[in-house]
């Protein structure tokens, strides 16, 4: 079910995407050239106007459905649970840190160049 709504959104996604591209641009954005501004008359609501209305509504329903599913499916589980593998506080409580303690490396200096050793080029 959730792999249908999300079909269903990605084809609303691109259809509203389509729609918003197809509308007469009025020029200025957020009605600014229209000079009257909220109070002038607004002229009648076009075809594509609606279906873009339409489109996002139905854009933002799916959207809140597949937030719903996603959450009803991770409830009371957390991603480390699913993976199986501890927490890093509970990594630094068993003594398996992630960083390693270098007081006890034995060499830290970079390898002897030996004669199997390539050759790196110096920089000057």
């Amino acid at each position: 079910m959730e792999n249908v709504i999300l079909i269903l959104h990605l084809l609303l996604a691109l259809s509203l995407i389509g729609v918003v591209l197809l509308q007469r641009s009025e020029g200025g954005g957020l009605g600014m050239g229209s000079g009257g501004g909220v109070i002038s008359g607004r002229s009648a609501a076009t075809a594509l106007g609606k279906l873009t209305w339409l489109l996002a509504i139905a854009f933002i329903i799916t959207s809140m459905t597949l937030t719903i599913m996603a959450a009803r499916n991770t409830s009371g589980s957390s991603v480390l649970d699913r993976l199986g593998t501890s927490s890093p506080a509970q990594r630094e409580n068993d003594g398996n840190n992630l960083i390693p303690d270098l007081s006890t490396e034995e060499n830290l200096l970079p390898p002897v160049i030996d004669d199997d050793t390539p050759i790196v080029p110096e920089a000057n």
